[in-house]
């Protein structure tokens, strides 16, 4: 017999050739590529995606120092150009402010060239020896850093607060025991410590002075215990403040709870004529540059 040709008996032939894409390329066999020979007519299976590996979440004790670290900046913030808290030290503000009262003073106004007006409470630095002789609290360093960042009043700065009752170009007066008058107009005063009078009779404290320009004149509310502008008269500005001085307003008493209230400007503030000389100034310039235009034309019309 002859020989058989190898490749004629099944299962012994040649291996098959790689089939060719439509290109002629071969194709890839794997993922991806043609179904496996072995199970015709079933595409390979793609690989299972990996599952994200959760993240761990940081230990609350490792952010907390993070989060004090932005509230002391924040508060530093505030304080420094929007809101800051301050301790009443006296009575001069009675029943107004009561000793240990906290209140909430706005320093952003002032940012914009706001200045005080007529019947403000107002915080100011001392202007000029005001509280020589005044005990200085000594805080710890805890009360250091939170007075810093302004979580707490400031023992240390030497501040004031009073009221305002007038400001640049107003002339006030207090003869006797009053009233006190602005620009010649009596205010009716029910913030008055009750018993006092609005005016001292000691002639330390009698006055009648106009105030300059950019300053202005303050008085506590308890009339018969503070030393405010009508005392401080030999010095210079004659007893006004310069509003460069002022910290800002005290709207809110924020503490104790029970006292928990703002501060209005009174009423009587805003009564009509107050702020008449203020007013009258310019009006006055205007008459002044028009008449010399009246007489031309009149001058005009009887040459006619």
């Amino acid at each position: 017999m002859g020989d058989v040709a190898v490749g004629a008996q099944e299962g012994h032939g040649e291996a098959e050739r790689p089939q060719e894409g439509p290109e002629g390329l071969d194709r890839p066999v794997g993922p991806g590529g043609p179904a496996d020979p072995a199970h015709p007519g079933e595409e390979a299976a793609e690989p299972a995606a990996e599952a994200p590996k959760a993240k761990r979440q940081r230990s609350f004790w490792k952010e907390l120092p993070l989060l004090i670290g932005i509230a002391l900046v924040l508060a530093l913030l505030i304080k420094t150009f929007l809101v800051q808290a301050f301790s009443i030290p006296s009575d001069s503000m009675q029943n107004t402010l009561q000793r240990g009262d906290r209140v909430l003073v706005d320093k952003l106004t002032p940012w914009f060239g706001s200045k005080p007006e007529r019947g403000e409470v107002v915080v100011f630095h001392d202007p000029g020896n005001w509280l020589q002789g005044e005990p200085t609290p000594q805080p710890n360093a805890v009360q250091k850093v939170l007075s810093f960042v302004g979580l707490m009043p400031s023992a240390e700065e030497k501040d004031l607060i009073k009221r305002v009752v007038a400001v640049g170009g107003d002339t006030v007066e207090c003869k006797g025991t009053g009233p006190l008058k602005v620009n010649g107009h009596a205010l009716n005063e029910p913030y008055v410590f009750a018993g006092n009078t609005p005016c001292s009779t000691d002639p330390e404290s009698q006055f009648k002075v106009t105030v300059p320009k950019d300053r202005i004149w303050v008085m506590g509310d308890h009339r018969q215990n503070s030393a405010d502008s009508r005392y401080h008269q030999d010095q210079p500005g004659g007893g006004s403040v310069p509003v460069d001085k002022v910290v800002g307003r005290a709207l809110v008493v924020a503490w104790p709870l029970d006292r928990l209230n703002t501060l209005p400007v009174p009423s009587t503030f805003g009564q009509s004529g107050i702020g008449t000389v203020a007013a009258a100034a310019p009006g006055a310039l205007g008459l002044l540059g028009a008449a010399p235009i009246v007489l031309l034309r009149r001058r005009r019309r009887a040459s006619r």
